[in-house]
């Protein structure tokens, strides 16, 4: 019988202790593990991307400690700038809105974890997230699925898992709802227990994201000018960096009607300007496509699809057109279709794949 060696990812929150508990409970021989990935006190809306702070370090050791479990620190901090902040600057600098925590998830969580997992002798991870992981035996596949609790799933930032990783991945927290969890922890006297989730992105907690890249790069980018769609300057935008699609506030424009980002001219150093209806597309086309529940798709698929985190789910008509790229024509058009951004596909609970928006 297969030993259950278990890494669990530990962020000093609540969800991951949690898992922490429950994985023990299950019989796992478990090492909880959190990780360092950058130097600054922050916090992270993602539950493992950003143990940076004593204290999230200080609370999952506090929570090994109650469940029974040993704990190490392993330092990330060299490839989390190579591979996610590097990425997220160029990016914006490419006109593209990032989404990092996909990036953390595919590179640092399940890249170079998951490898330190193996050399170790670990053959399981288990994370915090709120989602669930079934193996379908008649496709012979590994599903991933939306969690129980709605308000709560965290599928659409996963869409990258493969099969391979799927099948040494646990998420204990997909069939419990938000409250049932804390209410456990509780329970269990978790330091935690009642400790708030965070909402930035880990290593811009003041979501001052524009003010990061500059500090970063350590320069300051151009002003430019607002443009309508027909071509009518309407004044001087504050550096291309600073506007994403769909943004109304912040412009400093007066005008009779609402204006809206709805598009950026890298080339001229021009922020587009125009209506609502401007922002609504019915088409878009996504590339580094990862499928889950199918290994390609032959034909033109009906499905929802996701173009934001929060975004709520429409019904497309879905056409691969190479081995990496789908083409995805929405029934209604979608308002602020942004390149850049995570397309995640769905049959109903099940993730087919997703990829990101050209």
């Amino acid at each position: 019988m297969e030993q259950k060696k278990a890494i669990i990812a530990m962020s000093g929150g609540v969800d991951s202790s949690v898992a922490a508990h429950l994985m023990k409970q299950k019989g796992f021989e478990c090492l909880g593990v959190t990780m360092r990935l950058y130097d600054k006190e922050c916090n992270c809306q993602c539950e493992l991307a950003g143990e940076f702070t004593s204290k999230d370090i200080e609370d999952a050791k506090k929570v090994a400690d109650a469940v029974g479990i040993p704990f190490e620190v392993w330092d990330y901090r060299e490839v989390f700038e190579k591979e996610v902040i590097k990425r997220f600057v160029q990016t914006y600098m490419d006109g593209e809105t990032p989404n990092p925590c996909v990036e953390c998830n595919h590179y640092i969580k399940f890249g170079v974890m998951m490898d330190r997992m193996f050399a170790l002798g670990y053959n399981y991870l288990a994370t915090g997230h709120y989602v669930r992981n079934e193996y379908d035996a008649v496709s012979g596949r590994y599903l991933l699925k939306k969690a129980v609790d709605a308000t709560k799933d965290q599928s659409y930032m996963l869409y990258n898992l493969t099969q391979e990783q799927l099948s040494h991945l646990v998420f204990p927290l997909g069939d419990f709802t938000k409250d049932e969890i804390r209410q456990m922890a509780g329970q269990q006297e978790l330091v935690n227990a009642q400790k708030r989730d965070s909402q930035d992105i880990c290593f811009v907690p003041d979501g001052e994201y524009a003010a990061f890249i500059e500090n970063y790069l350590g320069t300051t980018f151009e002003t430019g000018e607002f443009v309508t769609t027909d071509g009518k300057v309407l004044g001087a935008h504050q550096g291309m960096i600073r506007y994403t699609i769909g943004q109304r506030r912040g412009l400093g424009i007066s005008a009779a009607d609402r204006l809206y980002v709805v598009d950026k001219d890298m080339e001229n150093n021009r922020v587009i300007l125009g209506s609502n209806d401007n922002l609504m597309e019915d088409t878009l086309v996504a590339y580094n496509v990862n499928l889950i529940s199918v290994d390609s798709i032959p034909a033109p698929i009906r499905c929802k699809a996701k173009i934001r985190y929060k975004h709520k789910e429409a019904d497309a008509t879905v056409t691969q057109i190479s081995d990496t790229e789908v083409k995805v024509v929405f029934d209604v058009p979608q308002r602020g279709i942004t390149p850049g951004q995570s397309l995640v596909l769905y049959d109903g609970d099940v993730v087919i794949g997703g990829g990101v928006i050209r």
